[in-house]
């Protein structure tokens, strides 16, 4: 469908890493009635100048609403991963959406459980026509997916009250200087009335194929810098737009 006229903010492209300690808090933007949240990082922090190596990657992302209740609801997050990370699916098991469509978390786990390489956590505000508002909270997993036009893909799965979630998540590799590119396309949580206020991840996953040892994400630092880009609609026509970056050492 498409998307309301659009009001842009920036999130001020922030080194949020310390160059020693890398512990400073990630981007906080405020516009319109949106404040977002955001930061991430990854583990080890010491990476290899010149071949990759696996890591860990965490994000997490807040929103709230400036005057209290509930946001507006969220309806694409497209994220961009630095040109120094490195994807790799080669021989990992996939989740098809449909097959865990109407499964608990702990159902689609054990059903998919060699595809699984990320886990989390969602939340969000559902504002009934009765009046209120009511909280509700699930775990988030996150599964290897199916090719999707030849390109590599994420499944995201939660249940959310009375409501399970498969989401399709594309990755699409891009030239420049950020290496990947996610879409993220919400459908309407709780029939529309509900909205996202949290989602943090943690995505990695070793394993074994082809007789190599391999890793779902893995890195470099070629200049001591990984970069992460978010561009995050909202249904009011708010558009946050910017990059979190944080500190490596190279070895």
């Amino acid at each position: 469908m498409p998307l309301p006229e659009l009001r842009r903010a920036g999130l001020l492209a922030l080194v949020v890493a310390a160059a020693v300690a890398g512990t400073a808090p990630g981007a906080y933007v405020a516009v319109d009635d949106i404040i977002l949240r955001a930061d991430g990082g990854f583990q080890p922090k010491t990476l290899p100048r010149h071949r990759y190596a696996p890591i860990e990657f965490q994000g997490r992302i807040d929103i709230s609403a400036k005057g209290g209740g509930r946001p507006s609801p969220l309806l694409q997050a497209v994220i961009d991963f630095d040109r120094d990370g490195r994807l790799s699916v080669a021989g990992l098991p996939t989740c098809a959406p449909e097959s865990i469509a109407a499964a608990s978390s702990e159902e689609a786990r054990r059903s998919c459980r060699g595809a699984i390489v990320g886990t989390g956590h969602i939340g969000a505000l559902i504002a009934p026509p009765e009046g209120g508002l009511v909280p509700v909270r699930s775990e988030l997993t996150i599964f290897n997916g199916p090719r999707t036009g030849g390109l590599p893909a994420a499944v995201l799965h939660a249940r959310l009250g009375t409501e399970t979630y498969a989401i399709l998540v594309p990755i699409e590799r891009r030239p420049g200087a950020f290496r990947y590119r996610a879409r993220l396309d919400l459908p309407p949580l709780a029939g529309g009335l509900g909205a996202l206020t949290h989602l943090d991840v943690e995505i990695g996953r070793s394993y074994r194929a082809g007789g190599q040892n391999r890793s779902y994400a893995s890195a470099r630092c070629s200049d001591n810098i990984l970069r992460t880009h978010g561009r995050f609609t909202f249904a009011s026509g708010t558009v946050v737009d910017g990059s979190v970056e944080k500190y490596c050492r190279s070895k």
